[in-house]
């Protein structure tokens, strides 16, 4: 209901200040304003801090944990913790013990807020929305792969992202695992 508000607010207001670049400008910082204020203000008790994640980490022996400050790049959070697990199951187990913290944190609350948890199927990348914090739980090769901390420091600016990977354009061709022997051409 409050995104189709803000939405139709920024289209009533370029429509109305198509004339001045600048009007449209503070109400733009205005409504950024407003949307900071309504998402610092609805915060969850039981969401969990940045503390309480790490020593959840811990606990669950998460391999090479890192904590990105996000809160100059995007305002939807302030922080991006990165996890690995050694398996799937592991993965999966981090996801579960950050979740049984929130219902602990809550107990004999009238109504329970959940994180949102993507990828739990799967279990090679799960990803958890708990408010001011995003944990990233990703398997070995899953992490190596995707390698998301060099979208959020500054690894990637000094790469520049133009620069393509001199492997990621060779062609390899499968290895032939069949029992068959080839035809010999004559």
């Amino acid at each position: 209901m409050l995104e189709f508000v803000r939405s139709r607010a920024l289209r009533l207001l370029s429509f109305s200040c198509s004339s001045s670049p600048s009007a449209l400008q503070q109400w733009r910082q205005a409504i950024l304003a407003f949307n900071r204020a309504v998402s610092t203000s609805s915060k969850p008790n039981g969401s969990l801090d940045l503390k309480e994640i790490e020593k959840v980490l811990s606990d669950v022996q998460a391999d090479n944990v890192k904590v990105i400050p996000v809160q100059g790049m995007c305002d939807w959070t302030d922080f991006m913790v990165v996890a690995t697990g050694r398996s799937t199951w592991h993965v999966r187990n981090i996801a579960q013990a950050l979740i049984y913290k929130v219902k602990q944190k809550q107990r004999g609350a009238e109504k329970l807020w959940m994180p949102s948890v993507e990828g739990h199927e799967g279990g090679k990348w799960i990803v958890i929305d708990s408010g001011n914090v995003i944990v990233h739980a990703l398997e070995e090769k899953a992490r190596a792969y995707y390698n998301l901390e060099s979208l959020w420091t500054s690894e990637m600016l000094t790469k520049g992202p133009n620069e393509v990977p001199e492997k990621a354009l060779l062609k390899t061709r499968r290895k032939n695992n069949s029992k068959k022997s080839a035809p010999k051409t004559v």
